[in-house]
């Protein structure tokens, strides 16, 4: 077991060592960023959809209680 939890530590360490060693973009250029998305609303028709959702819930409602009676 002791040589186990060792052999884990010991692999984590060189982990780490080995990720920080690696020189990315050391005389490779880098390829271009993507360009930001475009700025749309999200809001446009966020009224009219909860009004509409909320018509056709209470629309829903009213046949379900006069089916039911």
């Amino acid at each position: 077991m002791q040589n186990n939890k060792m052999l884990a530590s010991a692999l984590l360490f060189l982990v780490g060592f080995a990720s920080m060693s690696q020189n990315v973009g050391e005389g490779v250029p880098q390829p271009p960023a993507p360009p930001p998305p475009p700025g749309l609303p999200i809001d446009s028709g966020i009224v009219l959809l909860i009004v509409v959702a909320l018509t056709y819930g209470a629309y829903k409602t009213y046949q379900l209680s006069k089916k039911t009676a």
